[in-house]
C-alpha cells in the first residue's frame, strides 16, 4: 500500500512539474513581444525544468523534429564563421547570446507542444500579447511621439511625417514585421471561422492590426502583407482581394502621407531607399570575397567600412544589410545562408500545403496562418533584416518549432529514447 502511495505521489509531482514547465513556455510566448528580458528568463527556467524532467521522468524523451538538421547545420556553420571574424571574441559572445537563445526557444517549444490543446494555449498567449502591443501602439499615436530625431525616416523627403509608432519594439520597422505575422495568423483564423461572433471579433482584430501597421509607415512590411493577402485572394478567394482593395484604398485615401511613403518604395527619392541599394551592392562584394564562411557571425558592422562607398562616415554604424538573405550570406557564407533558407522555406511550404488542403479546423487555420506569416517574413526580408532583433528571431524560431511539432499520425516516430 505504501509503495502504491509513493508511486502515486511521484506521478502527481511529475505531472505538476510538467504543468509548471509548460507555464514557463506560455510565459515565454507572452513576453516575447513585451519584454525580451522576461522572455529570456522564463525561457531559461523552462529549459532547466525540461532537463530536470528529462533526467528523472522515464516518460520524457527527446523528440526529433523535421527542421532539426537544417537548423543544426545553420548553427554549426554560424559557429565556424567565428574563426574568420575580425574580432573572434565579439562574434563568439554575440553568437552564444543570440543563437543560444534561438536554439533553446526551438528546443523548449518543440519538446513541449505535442497536443492541439497545448498549441491552442500557446496561440492564446501570443494573441494576448499582440493585443497589448497594438493597444500601446494606438496610445503612442493618439498622444503623440515625435520621431524627428530618431533617424527612422528621411526628414527632407518626408517633412510632414512626425509620428511612427513602435509600441514595445525597438523601432517601427521591427514592429511592422511583427504585425505582418500577427495579421497573417489572424486572417487565417478569420477565414476558417464559422461562428458569427468569432468572425466579428477576428475581423475587428484584423482592422486594428492593419491600422497599427499603417501607423508605422513601414513601406516594406505594408507591401509584403498586401502582396501575400492579395495573392491568396487571387488564388483562393476573390473576396479577399476585394477586401484588400477596399481596406488598402481606404487607408491611402484617409492618409495621403502613407500613400506617398509606399510610392517612394519604388524610387530612390529618399536616402533610406538609396542607401539600401548601396548597402546591397557592398554586401554582394563581401559575399563574393568570402563565399564559404563569410566575414564572421555578427561582424557586418566591423567589415562594412572596408566596402563602404556610399556613406563614407566612420561615425555611422551599419549593423546589417537591410536584407535577410544577403546578411546571412555575408556573415556566415553562402552555405550557411542556404541551410537557414532550407529550414525557413521548408516550414513555409509545409505549413501552406497542409493549411490549404486540410478541412477547416484549429490546426488547419494555424498551419495556413503560419505559412502566410512566414511568406510575409520572406518578402519583408528582401528590403529589411528585422531578424537581427532578438525577440523577432525568438518568435520566428518558436514558429519553426510549432510548424515542425504539430500533432500528426506519425508523431510517435519522432520520439527517441535518449535517456541518461
Amino acid at each position: 500500500m505504501d509503495v502504491d502511495n509513493a508511486a502515486w505521489r511521484k506521478k502527481r509531482n511529475l505531472l505538476s512539474l510538467a504543468q509548471i514547465n509548460f507555464y514557463a513556455l506560455l510565459a515565454t510566448a507572452f513576453f516575447i513581444a513585451l519584454s525580451p528580458t522576461a522572455a529570456v528568463v522564463t525561457l531559461l527556467i523552462g529549459v532547466v525544468l525540461w532537463l530536470v524532467r528529462w533526467r528523472i521522468d522515464p516518460e520524457v524523451r527527446f523528440r526529433r523534429l523535421p527542421l532539426d538538421r537544417p537548423l543544426f547545420l545553420f548553427a554549426l556553420i554560424g559557429a565556424a564563421s567565428i574563426l574568420v571574424s575580425p574580432d573572434r571574441f565579439f562574434s563568439f559572445y554575440n553568437y552564444i547570446n543570440l543563437v543560444g537563445v534561438y536554439l533553446l526557444t526551438y528546443l523548449l517549444t518543440g519538446q513541449l507542444v505535442r497536443e492541439e490543446e497545448q498549441l491552442r494555449q500557446v496561440v492564446e498567449a501570443l494573441a494576448l500579447s499582440a493585443i497589448l502591443v497594438v493597444a500601446y501602439g494606438f496610445y503612442q499615436y493618439i498622444f503623440g511621439i515625435d520621431i524627428s530625431d530618431m533617424k527612422w525616416v528621411d526628414g527632407n523627403a518626408f517633412p510632414e511625417l512626425r509620428k511612427r509608432v513602435f509600441s514595445t519594439w525597438e523601432n517601427p520597422n521591427i514592429l511592422a514585421g511583427y504585425l505582418d505575422e500577427a495579421i497573417a495568423l489572424t486572417f487565417a483564423f478569420f477565414m476558417n471561422a464559422r461562428e458569427r461572433m468569432t468572425r466579428f471579433l477576428l475581423g475587428g482584430g484584423l482592422l486594428a492590426l492593419a491600422a497599427c501597421l499603417a501607423m508605422t509607415y513601414a513601406r516594406g512590411a505594408c507591401l509584403a502583407v498586401a502582396v501575400v493577402l492579395a495573392l491568396y485572394g487571387v488564388l483562393r478567394d476573390r473576396r479577399v482581394l476585394l477586401g484588400c482593395l477596399v481596406v488598402g484604398g481606404g487607408a491611402l485615401f484617409l492618409d495621403p502621407l502613407l500613400a506617398e511613403r509606399l510610392a517612394s518604395a519604388f524610387t530612390t527619392a529618399d536616402t533610406s531607399a538609396e542607401m539600401r541599394l548601396a548597402l546591397w551592392e557592398s554586401t554582394l562584394d563581401m559575399i563574393f570575397d568570402h563565399p564559404l564562411l563569410g566575414i564572421g557571425w555578427g561582424a557586418y558592422w566591423m567589415v562594412y567600412p572596408t566596402y563602404d562607398f556610399y556613406i563614407n562616415d566612420p561615425a555611422v554604424k551599419i549593423v546589417h544589410a537591410h536584407n535577410v538573405y544577403l546578411n546571412y550570406a555575408a556573415e556566415i557564407g553562402v552555405f550557411g545562408a542556404l541551410t537557414w533558407c532550407a529550414a525557413f522555406f521548408g516550414a513555409m511550404a509545409s505549413s501552406l500545403r497542409t493549411g490549404l488542403t486540410s478541412a477547416p479546423s484549429f490546426l488547419a487555420s494555424f498551419r495556413l496562418g503560419l505559412g502566410l506569416a512566414l511568406a510575409t517574413v520572406a518578402l519583408g526580408g528582401l528590403t529589411d533584416d528585422v531578424l537581427f532583433n532578438i525577440p523577432t528571431s525568438m518568435l520566428l524560431w518558436m514558429l519553426f518549432a510549432l510548424s515542425a511539432a504539430l500533432p500528426g499520425p506519425s508523431e510517435s516516430e519522432n520520439d527517441v529514447g535518449t535517456k541518461p
